[in-house]
Formats: C-alpha cells, sequence, structure tokens
C-alpha cells in the first residue's frame, strides 16, 4: 500500500512524532472521508483527539475497490461481504481478501514502527469492517503493539483464532465499544467479538452505548477512547 492510498495527519506543536495511530475505514467509505469526520468527533471538553494528543501520528489506509458480488458492483472494502445483518454468511470466500488487506496493514505497521521505535509506540484500530480486518492484523504481528480500538465491529472468521495462532501480539490491550441503536452490524456480533478475544486470555475493555448508531458516539465514545489511549501510551513510557 503506497503513501498515496493512504491520508496522513501529522502530528501538531512538536517537531517529531512519538506515536502512530493506523487506523481502518469502514466499508463503501475511504480514508479522507472517515479522517474528516472521525477526527472532527468531540469528547465532553469541545476537544478533538488531535487536540488531545498532539504528539501522535494518524494513518488512515484506504481499501482498495473490489467487486462487491452480491450487488454486482465495484466498491471501497477491505473484503468483499455477502451481509451486514448476517456478517458470518459465506465468509469463508474471504480469506483471500482479508490475507492481501492483512498483509498491507503489517507493512504499514513495520513502516511505521521503524519511524517511532518500536511497534510498542503504535496504536491500530478501525471501524466496521476496517476493524474487522485489522483485528486479524494484529493477531499476526509478531510483536506487541501499544494497543487496539475497535468500533461497531465483529470478527469474520473467527473459527481460526485459538491462542495456538497468537503470538505477542495478543498481550496487546484492546478497547471495543459499540452502540446498542447500531442498524448495520447488530451489536450482539461485538459482544461475540468481544467474548472470542477474552476466551484467549486477551485484555479487552467494553464500552456499550444506547446511541451513537454505526458509528462512535459522542461524547462519551470519544472519552472512553480518549482514556484507553492516555493509558496505553504512558504504559510505554
Amino acid at each position: 500500500m503506497h503513501a498515496a492510498d493512504m491520508e496522513i495527519v501529522q502530528t501538531q506543536h512538536t517537531s517529531r512524532h512519538e506515536y502512530t495511530v493506523v487506523f481502518l475505514h469502514g466499508r463503501d467509505s475511504c480514508a479522507i472521508d472517515f479522517e474528516i469526520e472521525f477526527l472532527a468527533s468531540q469528547a465532553s471538553d469541545d476537544r478533538t483527539l488531535p487536540e488531545i494528543f498532539p504528539q501522535i501520528k494518524w494513518v488512515f489506509p484506504t481499501a482498495k475497490i473490489l467487486p462487491a458480488a452480491r450487488f454486482n458492483i465495484a466498491m471501497s472494502q477491505w473484503f468483499d461481504m455477502w451481509s451486514t445483518q448476517d456478517p458470518y454468511e459465506r465468509q469463508n470466500e474471504q480469506q483471500e481478501e482479508l490475507n492481501n488487506t492483512v498483509s498491507a496493514i503489517l507493512q504499514i505497521i513495520q513502516d511505521e514502527a521503524a519511524i517511532v521505535g518500536g511497534p510498542q509506540n503504535i496504536i491500530l484500530g478501525g471501524i466496521s469492517q476496517g476493524c474487522a480486518s485489522a483485528i486479524h492484523a494484529l493477531l499476526r504481528q509478531e510483536a506487541r503493539l501499544a494497543g487496539f480500538i475497535g468500533l461497531s465491529s465483529w470478527l469474520p472468521v473467527k473459527e481460526t483464532i485459538t491462542t495456538t495462532t497468537m503470538g505477542t501480539a495478543s498481550e496487546t490491550p484492546v478497547f471495543l465499544a459499540h452502540c446498542g441503536d447500531d442498524d448495520v452490524i447488530a451489536v450482539r456480533y461485538g459482544e461475540e467479538l468481544r467474548d472470542v478475544l477474552a476466551g484467549t486470555g486477551m485484555e479487552v475493555e467494553w464500552c456499550q452505548y444506547g446511541d451513537g448508531g454505526h458509528w462512535v458516539n459522542e461524547p462519551q465514545g470519544i472519552d472512553d477512547i480518549a482514556r484507553f489511549m492516555d493509558r496505553v501510551l504512558s504504559a510505554t513510557e
């Protein structure tokens, strides 16, 4: 994945960034649209995440345009999926594209780790299908990251996730959030993601909100993300 396929938001008020957040958008979106909306979301004190964390560089990869078999069109997606109502439907057909996406994410992490002094200074995350892809990248990582943030998502091909397939990256602390009124990916799929990861022994923090739809809750959800980020980044110092 080339730099042209990513939106990069550099750090504020500092000459050199100390940490990188790599965050994947959802299906039928793109990096620039997601970045603008996500980084405009405000915490309860009206600050945005870049304002709270001026030492962080944000990297937003853009998914490839792939055929969507069900609709006979092409769209931006990390892998093709048949249904959001049942994201597990025909999931065995997703493996090749998912593997390609994971390889691209791992390369971005490797490149950023060389800049910030190691993977322990990187937070990986995503929303919806972006999270579903990013969690597989996390579990194929060879090293622990600072943290993982997952929003409004599920775990594709969850049967492949076992303690025997996970390395040191499983020590990465995880934050998951889902809104109860999400009408795209039902909250029960987020709960399953939580339970599978926790069942492997991973440290998982779960936050569920009454409203917010298929997005991050404001302002409480941004408060919780900021609190998690502050905790995991402080642990790397």
